[in-house]
């Protein structure tokens, strides 16, 4: 697909998104994370545990860098 010139798609797009977005994604995924690890415990997945465990503090660095 070709753009034409001067008009790059990533610039459309910056415009729509803000820090507000970003925060709640976040979240979002914090609490999914949280979701995951007690789920997993209960079920007795390490896997799902493991990537509710990754999701979470990936959540909480970025929420961090935020700051």
């Amino acid at each position: 697909m070709r753009y034409r010139e001067g008009d790059e798609p990533v610039q459309r797009l910056a415009n729509n998104a803000n820090d507000e977005m970003f925060f709640g994604s976040t979240i979002y995924g914090f609490i999914l994370g949280l979701g995951f690890i007690v789920v997993g415990l209960r079920v007795k997945q390490k896997w799902l545990t493991f990537w509710g465990a990754g999701l979470s503090l990936a959540s909480v660095a970025s929420w961090f860098t935020m700051m």
